[in-house]
């Protein structure tokens, strides 16, 4: 089971891949400034207790973190220890956390994260190749357990070669959603697939997008199902090329 915890909520967009931003797409049909960041109600959903004092989140969980914002945000710099703090009271979860603030992480992790945490993984995400080449050298650089890239919104062809050691835990892969979603090549997912191949890099195809070219056809697919054909696609694997 996965849990989402937003402990903040709103950003600022920052590159091509926010252009199209579901939060700010959500908060607008609800007459929400997204730009506004505040913390939220489940700040301390973590280690909240039920009237037996027991933990309400078991031990195992995965919680998703900071999915309506982004964890490294400048305006959450006088929350984020507090958030530490609950991720080190519960080394029996596992945060996720995807962020395309990688220039911002050395200046805010906490003093003993050392090589990093074994319950916390960060991701960076990428949209294009010039994203790809900013970010990924300092995300790679930085002392970490665990290296994901997450390459979504994908909106144009990527090499990710020279990014690809060891470390990295998986690539995942996915196309943008909503009414204005830009186009998502099959080909580019696949190219960067075939990549994660050579290097023995897990790669997931998370979600198709509302908007595909496949076999030279485009086709437009409703969210409800972009999770499900990107699965349907059988194009994940877990590095090994046998």
């Amino acid at each position: 089971m996965s849990i989402t915890w937003n402990p903040w909520h709103g950003c600022h967009k920052v590159s091509e891949g926010c252009r199209n931003c579901y939060v700010y797409r959500r908060d607008s049909s609800c007459g929400i400034d997204s730009s506004q960041v505040r913390r939220n109600a489940d700040f301390n959903l973590p280690v909240r207790r039920d009237r037996h004092g027991r933990f309400k989140v078991a031990a195992g969980e995965t919680l998703y973190t900071c999915f309506t914002s982004d964890f490294f945000l400048a305006e959450a710099d006088p929350w984020r220890e507090q958030v530490w703090e609950m991720m080190r009271m519960r080394p029996d979860l596992n945060f996720f956390i995807i962020t395309k603030r990688p220039e911002r992480i050395a200046g805010s992790l906490p003093g003993d994260w050392g090589d990093g945490w074994t319950n916390v993984s960060i991701a960076c995400t990428v949209e294009n190749q010039r994203q790809a080449d900013l970010r990924l050298p300092v995300y790679m650089s930085l002392p970490m357990r665990h290296f994901m890239i997450v390459c979504a919104p994908l909106l144009g062809p990527l090499d990710l070669r020279r990014y690809l050691s060891p470390a990295v835990e998986e690539v995942s892969v996915g196309g943008e959603s909503g009414p204005e979603a830009r186009l998502c090549d099959y080909e580019w997912v696949l190219d960067i697939r075939n990549q994660c191949l050579e290097a023995g890099i897990p790669f997931v195809y998370h979600q198709t997008g509302a908007l595909l070219r496949k076999n030279g056809h485009i086709y437009r697919i409703a969210c409800r199902y972009q999770h499900s054909q990107a699965r349907r696609a059988g194009i994940n694997h877990t590095g090994s090329i046998g």
